[in-house]
């Protein structure tokens, strides 16, 4: 059995203030020395950044949609493994789902999913009594979920928080905090900067944290808070762990490669990678040595790099940086024309093209990017259309979308991907797999597997070629 004390953080819908706070309780937990683990639902990399750094360990994305509902409980037990306290910051409302399917993919299907209480975040700025009636609707939609207690945001003055607690007491839903309109101010960096302030541990990111670590000290009871997250059962299912990746792939993997651990560079800062955490978990236990390249900062790559993963991460903001950094792009763009694996997620695609909004990029693909006002978000069940180290042809996947740039041409001579109501998508070329669809690793560990044989298999071709005495 494994017992992980947690929460999750939910609201009737977004706008009421539940990713400050939930970055503000691990903050304030932490600095209380608590050891405490951030999750977000859903596939977004910037809120589980903001929440590894409140929490001191990395922040991971528990999406059902891309992993499956069954893998959500092992993950948590383990993210958390050894924290006294996880905070899960919930997607949108309660019973929301982007897809439509609430009763597998919402916030309130994980807390289920992890039999974990929730309390509900609400905005009463403008709610009087009627906040009795919004909650206990709340809490009578689904009976299997466990609504532990709210937490009041935006309140108005001493008067209506008194009235609001009553109102609450009357239908016996406990209130685990009060905050005033100006409590949690907006002082977390502009969302277009993505992860980077995060993971880099910028000054703006950093004193953004504490100051919401310690509103939320001082409006919220933190010790009753912790007790409901003592009071939840073990988790229903034993921890995930990256071992059981080839362990799954069984004799498709064989086993871990013999000879040096092969070097594979994973894009990110300091701070973590622009990949989900599980990443380079997941290639550590196939046998890797995982460094990190910082593509806005680092003029080359780690020594001895045998493959590169870009993770989807990565934002297109820095079209500048990445373009300014020249002996780097050079470096990627002989990586891969020496056959060795690159695989590029999301705005990882954009920075192998050719240009980006007439920026030079590393020329690895003849594709030109343009960014665009709109967002293309969204999931996608993608079918793998040429084989490659990420998947057979004809493997299907879930995946998800999140960018402003459309790439002519979409895809190239051999496609990576294609899905219902879109034209084949991504580039496989030579060890590239490149395409704007992000997959979430855990869900198919085969990958990391395939990745790491693919870049032992490359230096000892090399090693083979190379005449005696010379070295490289």
């Amino acid at each position: 059995m494994t017992v992980v004390p947690r929460l999750v953080l939910s609201a009737p819908s977004s706008g009421h203030g539940k990713n400050v706070l939930a970055i503000g309780l691990l903050a304030a937990f932490a600095d209380r020395g608590v050891d405490v683990a951030g999750f977000k639902v859903g596939p977004d990399h910037v809120d589980a950044a903001y929440l590894g750094l409140a929490a001191g360990r990395p922040g991971r994305t528990l999406d059902p949609r891309l992993v499956g509902l069954g893998r959500v409980a092992p993950l948590v037990g383990h993210g958390a493994a050894g924290a006294g306290l996880a905070v899960v910051q919930g997607s949108m409302g309660l019973y929301d789902s982007l897809a439509g399917r609430p009763e597998s993919e919402s916030t309130a299907a994980v807390a289920t999913a992890l039999r974990s209480p929730v309390v509900l975040v609400v905005a009463v700025a403008a709610t009087g009594q009627s906040v009795a009636a919004l909650v206990h609707g709340f809490r009578s939609y689904d009976e299997q979920l466990w609504l532990g207690g709210v937490i009041l945001n935006r309140v108005a003055s001493a008067r209506h928080e008194e009235l609001l607690r009553a109102a609450l007491d009357d239908i016996g839903v406990p209130v685990y905090g009060a905050l005033r309109r100006q409590d949690l101010p907006s002082v977390l960096p502009a969302r277009r900067y993505g992860a980077v302030p995060a993971l880099a541990r910028t000054g703006e990111a950093t004193r953004a944290v504490r100051r919401l670590g310690e509103a939320v000290a001082a409006a919220v009871e933190l010790d009753r808070l912790l007790s409901l997250a003592r009071s939840a059962p073990p988790l229903p299912a034993p921890p995930w762990t990256p071992e059981a990746g080839r362990e799954d792939a069984g004799a498709v993997a064989g086993p871990a490669p013999a000879g040096p651990r092969p070097v594979v560079a994973v894009a990110g800062t300091s701070g973590g990678s622009y990949s989900h955490a599980e990443t380079a978990e997941l290639l550590r236990a196939a046998g890797a040595e995982v460094v990190t390249v910082d593509p806005l900062h680092d003029e080359a790559l780690p020594a001895g790099t045998g493959a590169l993963v870009v993770g989807g991460g990565l934002p297109e903001s820095y079209a500048e940086q990445l373009s300014a950094n020249r002996r780097l792009c050079i470096a990627v763009a002989e990586l891969a024309r020496a056959g060795r694996p690159v695989v590029a997620e999301g705005a990882g695609l954009l920075w192998l093209a050719r240009e980006l909004d007439g920026l030079p990029m590393c020329g690895v693909l003849d594709a030109v990017g343009t960014r665009r006002d709109g967002m293309v978000t969204g999931y996608r069940e993608a079918t793998a259309l040429t084989d490659s180290l990420v998947a057979p042809a004809g493997t299907v996947v879930a995946g998800h979308k999140e960018h402003r740039s459309v790439l002519t041409p979409r895809a190239g001579a051999r496609p990576a991907w294609s899905w219902d109501g879109g034209a084949p998508e991504g580039f496989v070329w030579r060890s590239v797999h490149a395409s704007q669809l992000t997959l979430h690793w855990a869900a198919y560990p085969l990958l990391a597997a395939r990745l790491v044989d693919a870049a032992a298999e490359a230096a000892a071709d090399l090693a083979v070629a190379r005449p005696a005495g010379v070295s490289g």
